[in-house]
């Protein structure tokens, strides 16, 4: 007997925003297979394989065109821009995929999803995104859990200066994440924190690291979590020293007032490296077979080569995560509908897409 193939549940499927995350994102989506649409107000620098529209997503006719002939759309754009394509999205009756950060952001997706037809997935990237995917899996294999704590630090692998960082990901999403409260369950009470605060040294392979608390970092996992965890955090980690240049910047000389202004002097003063490394140590503690027990996972990722260019170490890893949960969807093996929570999508499963297994199969090296 023939096996049943299962039809695609998206085919088409539109990116918006095609800079360096969003430009891979599309070449990933293309090379697996997916028609994909490229939308910016600027072209690409090279020569794309996907087909590429100039638009403004701010142009609702224009929008409203491109999502008549798409079945899924995937924003890469700046977070602020997130909730009005979200609710187009959801108005028409296409998959919804993001790589915000942004709390607000992320509740109303999560209304959105009450009514929509398709399946709306926000926080898709790297963090929120791929840590909670681990974080889960770590989390799961107790009968009774303490703590989960998920740190990620995306640095140059060369640092310079007292502040010993380059802003290789939006200065706008890192100055959202320095300054909004932060969820976190303490001795199992779920609460909202200052930024920069908690700061506590972690090592990865041999490299000293202070981690502080940011914005963002644990998706849904807060609501997921309440009640089976007595400690939940998500802290950014950064080279030592960061966070006390950071909190002066911010509020001795209150340009926590000003965010738009603090994301260009910071970009101005640290623009992007291409020798990036991400760091990514999660754990999760609590009683497996009546014993306290630490499972950890704990990984250094480098730029990649991938179709004969080298790509930074924090486009990599975000682009290969929202592209493996959208080949999941696709393949049927999340849900259709509803709101996606990250925790809930099966390490495995991540692993065994085509670009899910990125994260596995990636040389991980030390370079110190």
């Amino acid at each position: 007997m023939a096996e049943h193939k299962t039809e695609p549940k998206i085919v088409k499927i539109a990116v918006l925003g095609v800079g360096g995350v969003g430009e891979l994102a599309a070449r990933l989506l293309h090379d697996t297979g997916f028609e994909v649409t490229g939308v910016d107000m600027r072209a690409p620098h090279e020569t794309v394989p996907f087909r590429f529209v100039s638009a403004s997503v701010t142009d609702d006719a224009q929008l409203e065109q491109i999502f008549a002939d798409t079945d899924a759309v995937l924003s890469c754009l700046p977070y602020h821009l997130n909730k009005a394509v979200a609710r187009k999205a959801a108005a028409q009756g296409l998959f919804y995929f993001d790589l915000t950060e942004d709390v607000p952001t992320t509740q109303l997706i999560l209304e959105l999803s009450e009514t929509s037809s398709k399946l709306m997935a926000p926080q898709c990237g790297l963090a929120p995104g791929f840590v909670g995917i681990v974080g889960a899996h770590l989390a799961e294999q107790f009968e009774e859990l303490r703590s989960i704590k998920l740190r990620v630090g995306a640095l140059p692998q060369h640092p310079t200066g007292l502040l010993a960082y380059s802003f290789n990901w939006s200065p706008e999403g890192v100055v959202n994440e320095y300054l909004n409260d932060c969820e976190v369950i303490e001795a199992g009470e779920h609460k909202w924190v200052s930024p920069m605060e908690w700061l506590e040294t972690v090592h990865v392979n041999g490299v000293r690291l202070e981690a502080f608390t940011t914005s963002g970092g644990l998706g849904t996992m807060c609501e997921t979590y309440k009640d089976r965890v007595l400690n939940l955090d998500y802290k950014t980690m950064r080279y030592p020293g960061h966070a006390s240049l950071m909190n002066f910047f911010f509020h001795e000389l209150l340009m926590r007032d000003d965010r738009e202004l603090a994301g260009k002097i910071l970009k101005n003063a640290k623009p992007p490296v291409d020798e990036d490394v991400v760091h990514v140590h999660v754990s999760a503690e609590g009683l497996q077979d009546g014993r306290l027990n630490r499972r950890e996972f704990v990984r250094s990722y480098f730029p990649l080569e991938i179709a004969g260019r080298q790509w930074r170490a924090i486009a990599w890893t975000t682009a290969s995560s929202v592209c493996a949960i959208i080949e999941m969807v696709s393949a049927g093996l999340l849900p259709e509908r509803g709101f996606l929570r990250q925790e809930r999508v099966s390490l495995q499963n991540f692993f065994a897409t085509r670009n899910g297994a990125r994260y596995k199969t990636a040389e991980i090296k030390r370079a110190f």
